[in-house]
């Protein structure tokens, strides 16, 4: 909010001082260390050097053009040209005011001229097959990337792209017919349709025959024999029921769940163009792009490096020498398809780390292929690395097995029961396993947020659970702690917000964390990390705690009751705004 005005203002001081130069880079960010201020800005340093100004001198007369005398202190200039802003005590109460007031939350939405567009492609489980802990980063992400461009105000549209198409089918076809137990099948779906898998998939690896019969169901179903489309459809239908359920679980929601199926009907034109262009052409029997050359090595997507040091192709295989699609040929239909059914400004794949070359190929070849299309969205794979047990190996269960994610739930809620059991045995069973259920599953969203993206981390019980520390029961009893004291002095609540006083140190630290709420949004929004907002909020909750600890609310007197009153009110707002963002449900109670 204030860095928004002192941008603006700094932005037409340089304006007047240098006419012809381009502004949009001169931004006022919070100060990385306090005492030197609450704001600073380093952009007159870029703009002196490329006009082969001093800095120093050039910060001096924009300074004298700066009028910001209403919100700061007089300005500092530090070192060769840092500006250094100091709020006013009554500047800050005034922001804090008109959030009291429902006016704002400390966030500036995005006006229609201003709002994107943005399609996020993430989850994307398989069809037949449990949903396990390698899905849970990529909804995490996804979901709290949606939820904050939404609060932003940009038009969001999310589409789970699930694998409902490829050979796997056509084991799963033989297995239906030849090895289905029916009350296996009614007891659980999932688990009975991977075991056939997995039996006809080991049977293909033994007996030819066997692959041979399952490569003639798919040609059947690929035909669109009626039987096999039935069956087929049985599959997408049981597998959607467990998405659903693990969706619910997690309060995940997507707008469209478009399978790599839903774009079969395209892919014969799509490499037809292609081929037609010149841009892809017969190699070996199949069809592939290969580099036009117009790159460096170094930096074409479509080129490897070998052993012995020499550049090699390293196509993008679009058909098959079979004359079968593949994911790269979906994937491309599918870009088609968003820009021209949805009008995307954005597209954001959240997608493990490993599809990289995929993708740099993927977004490369579309340039080529619709290259004024391209020149009007940004294409970005939000990758993220993986989730390790504590002996620094992929995440497994004992038996070596992967973690299927709804037993995963099952047990973020079990130990979260324990917690809540034992500190908390005032409660009911069904407020306690209410509790647990929130606490549980927020702890497993917290972790998988609270590093970067594409760092590896440890998935660890005894610290997601923790009562202290960088968690999201941590932040959670914070909001708690906050939203008590409002509803134990809600009757005065609200009748003065514009007699708001910062007197202690841990008013105004508080106070002037919450004004960075806004600006973490657009940081997390723009970066695909919310683990900014993350730590925004940890260091949200430890400021408040120390504001509690030191600063009496109900008890004290007028006015400082009614301010510390609204700066609680405030905190836990931005809080259960912040955990909302992340996907995690603020309890009133733990």
């Amino acid at each position: 909010m204030l860095h928004l005005i002192l941008g603006s203002r700094l932005r037409a001081a340089v304006t007047a001082v240098l006419p012809d130069a381009d502004v949009s880079d001169v931004l006022v960010r919070p100060a990385a260390d306090t005492q030197f201020g609450d704001y600073q800005s380093n952009a007159l340093m870029a703009a002196a050097k490329a006009r082969k100004l001093n800095p120093r001198q050039l910060a001096t007369d924009v300074v004298a053009k700066l009028d910001v005398a209403d919100l700061c202190e007089p300005v500092e200039i530090a070192g060769p040209g840092f500006l250094n802003f100091r709020l006013k005590p009554g500047a800050l109460a005034d922001v804090l005011a008109s959030a009291a007031r429902g006016e704002h939350l400390f966030f500036a939405k995005a006006t229609p001229e201003t709002a994107r567009t943005v399609v996020i492609d993430f989850s994307s489980p398989n069809v037949a097959k449990p949903m396990h802990v390698g899905h849970i980063r990529s909804t995490i992400l996804g979901d709290s990337l949606a939820r904050t461009l939404r609060l932003l105000g940009h038009r969001v549209i999310t589409d789970n792209h699930i694998g409902d198409w490829g050979t796997q089918f056509g084991m799963l076809l033989i297995g239906w017919k030849t090895l289905m137990d029916r009350a296996a099948l009614e007891r659980d779906p999932i688990g009975e349709l991977e075991r056939i898998y997995k039996a006809v998939n080991t049977a293909c690896k033994e007996t030819p025959d066997t692959l041979a019969a399952a490569r003639a169901e798919l040609v059947k179903l690929q035909s669109g024999d009626t039987e096999n489309l039935a069956i087929w459809h049985e599959m997408i239908r049981l597998s959607q029921v467990q998405f659903d359920a693990v969706y619910g679980r997690l309060g995940v929601q997507f707008d469209h769940t478009l399978g790599e199926s839903f774009y079969n009907p395209w892919l014969k034109a799509l490499v037809d163009d292609l081929v037609a262009k010149g841009i892809a052409r017969v190699s070996e029997g199949a069809i592939a792009v290969f580099s036009d050359g117009t790159l460096p090595p170094k930096s074409d997507p479509l080129r490897v490096q070998n052993r012995e040091g020499e550049w090699a192709d390293d196509p993008l295989l679009v058909q098959k020498s079979d004359g079968a699609s593949n994911y790269a040929t979906t994937d491309l239909a599918t870009l088609d398809h968003r820009l021209k059914e949805w009008g995307a400004d954005e597209i954001v794949y959240v997608v493990g780390g490993p599809q990289q070359p995929h993708f740099n190929k993927l977004f490369h070849v579309f340039h080529r292929w619709q290259p004024g299309a391209s020149a009007r969205v940004k294409l970005l794979h939000a990758w993220f690395g993986s989730i390790l047990g504590e002996d620094g190996k992929p995440f497994k269960t004992r038996s070596g097995d992967t973690v299927k994610l709804a037993d995963l739930l099952d047990e973020a809620e079990e130990r979260a029961l324990k917690v809540v059991a034992e500190k908390r045995p005032d409660l009911d069973p069904a407020a306690q396993r209410e509790i647990a259920r929130k606490v549980g599953l927020g702890a497993v969203k917290y972790q998988d947020l609270l590093s970067n993206r594409q760092s590896d981390y440890v998935f660890s019980w005894d610290k997601m659970l923790a009562l202290a520390g960088n968690t999201a029961v941590y932040v959670q009893y914070q909001f708690t702690r906050a939203n008590k004291v409002v509803r134990d002095g809600a009757p005065t609540l609200g009748l003065q917000p514009s007699a708001i006083r910062l007197t202690e140190p841990a008013e105004s630290a508080l106070a002037k964390h919450l004004l960075h709420f806004g600006l973490t949004l657009e940081a997390a929004a723009d970066d695909c990390r919310p683990n900014f907002l993350v730590n925004y909020l940890y260091e949200l909750a430890t400021l408040f705690s120390r504001f509690y600890d030191h600063c009496p609310v109900l008890k004290a007197e007028e006015p400082a009751r009614t301010s510390r009153l609204i700066l609680c009110d405030l905190t836990a707002r931005v809080l259960r705004q912040g955990l909302d963002c992340l996907g995690i449900e603020a309890p009133e109670v733990m």
